[in-house]
Parts: C-alpha cells; sequence; structure tokens
C-alpha cells in the first residue's frame, strides 16, 4: 500500500482527497493532510478521519507517508516540491509545475538529487477519448498533421476569483493560460510536438485580477504545423467547452465537452473496423467511475512506484508545457512573435507586482 499526503486543502483537493480516501485508487491510502489553514485542513481530515497537520516541517517528518501531492498556489509549487524531495518522499504537483522555468529546473534537480520521482498531473492525457486519438495518432493513421487547435471556454465570476487572495495574480497563479488552459496547452504539444514559435495576445476582459482572463495565439510546430489557442474565462452564464481539435493529412479528430471528454468527430480517409466501436465505448469517459482523469492518473503513479516505470509526465514534460506557457506570456508583453527555445524577460508568471 501506497501512502499520500495531500499538501493544501482548497478546491482542487475535493477530488483528490474524495480520490485517495474514498479508497478509489487500488494500492493508494490517503494517511494525512495538511495546511496552514486549520479549518481546511481539518475539515478534510475529518471527512477521511485521517492527521491533520498545519506545519509543512512537521507534516514532512511523517514517516509513514510515501507521496504526498501539492495541491498549494501554483507559485508555492517549486518551494513546497523541494521541501519534500529533501524529505525524501515521491512528489506529485498539481498543474502548472512552477511558473518561472528555474523553478522547474530546482524541482527536477531536487528530486532527481534525493532520487524521488516527480509527477506532474496531466489529467486529460488518461480521458479515454484522448487515448484513443493518441493511439490513432502512433498508429500514423493522421499522415502529415495541418492544424491542431484547443478551445478553453469556460465561466469563472468574479466570486471565484475572490475565494482566495492569490487567485489571478502574477506571483502565485497567473491568468487563464497559465490556470485553465494549461491542460489544453499541454494536449496541443503532446500531440504535434515541439513548438518553434508562439504570437500571443492577452486582455483581462471581465474579472478583477492581475493577469489575463482572455487569450489568442497562434503556433508554429517544428513539423511544419499550425496551432491556435482560444482560452478564456469569461464565457457568461455558464461553461461552454474545453476542446481539442487535430486536422490531418488523412483524418480529422475533435474532441469535446466540458474538459477533453468527449468524441465529436472521428474521421479517417482510410477507414477501420474499430472506428464505429471507438464511437460506441470509447466516446467519452465511462460515466460510472467518479474523477475519471485524476483517477486513472493516480493509478498510473501507483503502477510507476510499483514496478519503477517512467511516469508519462514527469518533471522534464511538465517543464515543456511551461516554457510554452512562458513564451505566450512573453508575446503578450512584447506583441511580438517569440522564439522557443527562449529564456524570459518579459514574463511575469511568477513575479511580484
Amino acid at each position: 500500500m501506497i501512502k499520500f499526503g495531500l499538501l493544501g486543502c482548497g478546491r482542487i483537493a475535493k477530488r483528490h482527497s474524495d480520490l485517495l480516501g474514498g479508497g478509489h485508487i487500488n494500492g493508494a491510502k490517503l494517511v494525512g493532510v495538511c495546511d496552514v489553514i486549520h479549518e481546511r485542513a481539518d475539515v478534510v481530515a475529518a471527512r477521511w478521519g485521517v492527521p491533520a497537520f498545519h506545519n509543512l516541517d512537521e507534516f514532512l517528518s511523517q514517516t509513514d507517508i510515501d507521496v504526498i501531492s501539492v495541491l498549494t498556489p501554483s507559485g508555492l509549487h517549486a518551494a513546497h516540491a523541494i521541501a519534500i524531495a529533501k524529505a525524501g518522499k515521491h512528489v506529485v504537483v498539481e498543474k502548472p509545475m512552477a511558473l518561472r522555468l528555474e523553478d522547474a529546473d530546482a524541482m527536477i534537480e531536487a528530486c532527481d538529487a534525493a532520487g524521488v520521482k516527480l509527477f506532474v498531473v496531466k489529467q486529460n492525457r488518461f480521458n479515454v477519448p484522448v487515448m484513443k486519438a493518441r493511439e490513432a495518432l502512433d498508429a500514423g493513421r493522421f499522415g502529415r498533421l495541418i492544424l491542431g487547435t484547443v478551445r478553453v471556454r469556460w465561466c469563472r465570476e468574479q466570486s471565484y476569483y475572490d475565494q482566495d487572495t492569490w487567485r489571478g495574480t502574477w506571483a502565485y497563479d497567473g491568468g487563464v493560460l497559465a490556470n485553465q488552459a494549461s491542460h489544453h496547452v499541454d494536449m496541443l504539444e503532446w500531440f504535434f510536438g515541439d513548438v518553434v514559435s508562439v504570437h500571443a495576445r492577452g486582455t483581462t476582459a471581465l474579472a478583477n485580477i492581475e493577469a489575463e482572463d482572455t487569450a489568442v495565439a497562434t503556433l508554429r510546430f517544428r513539423n511544419g504545423a499550425l496551432g491556435i489557442i482560444e482560452a478564456t474565462t469569461a464565457v457568461r452564464p455558464k461553461d461552454l467547452e474545453g476542446s481539442l481539435s487535430i486536422i490531418a493529412e488523412k483524418g480529422a479528430v475533435e474532441i469535446g465537452g466540458f474538459a477533453v471528454n468527449q468524441i465529436k468527430h472521428w474521421r479517417f480517409v482510410d477507414e477501420e473496423a474499430s472506428d464505429q466501436e471507438v464511437f460506441q465505448k470509447f466516446s467519452v469517459n465511462p460515466p460510472n467511475v467518479y474523477g475519471y482523469g485524476h483517477q486513472a492518473y493516480y493509478e498510473h503513479v501507483v503502477d510507476c512506484l510499483r514496478n519503477q516505470g517512467p511516469a508519462l509526465v514527469d518533471g522534464l514534460e511538465g517543464r515543456k508545457s511551461l516554457e510554452l506557457i512562458s513564451a505566450l506570456y512573453e508575446s503578450i508583453e512584447t506583441g511580438k512573435e517569440v522564439q522557443l527555445y527562449f529564456s524570459p524577460r518579459l514574463c511575469r508568471l511568477g513575479m511580484l507586482s
């Protein structure tokens, strides 16, 4: 049994604690939670009958914890992950892994030095429709990739940002690109490969926050394909979609739904008998499985730790999407196309205002 602790008991902690505390992950068990806001830690701990901690050093000193999931504000991820690694425990860190590239590098270095694994949460990669599309990509069914598009059209009213003082700040969160759309940016890069350059624009349309709530960008990939990112939390009155479209020489696939979890279009020039089965059996995540993406992700983490296998999204893979997000912000600040790989100059992620 691999024993997990949760650092941070805010909004996202419910998903993690319900899975680990509720026994939904075979071979995993929740054994403790920690938050400097006492009430938050106490509520989660009481729900699952585990100890609550309010001091990080005391939490890290617990010998019965094998892995700690970092669910704190993004700007604190690096410091917390490094401390966990130095305590000899494996690290699971929510997206984005950090806000600055140098912090991501320090996290990777600390985990390597301590001999512990670093897992970056990208649960949408484990959605059944996404996995089927990835299988088609790996099988060469798409041929030459032409255009990839991700759309995040979500509703986050001011009350969402007012839940915590760090939300929407440059130092601890960033805007829609760094937070809500980070999974989708990762998805685009996972399917289309390395990005050569980006050109982005952003604006703060409806939310009273430091960072952007709406952004658009065009991308040029090393393989010659083009990409489009459209991301906003300014949809009213409710969410529209979180989607991925793949346009290619020999086929076109669109995965929509709220969180890239439902196949909308699945068409290939060279049809196969299994294509109909994809729609019948794999077009949506299993309806009877709680938090499917996160559940599949944690099962993957447990498997990696048991069998010493490679993580699908380790520190280096998590850093790739952070570099792309940083380039998008650099382009927003400069108004110019930004080449990857680059050293941020004006990107405000992780910086105090």
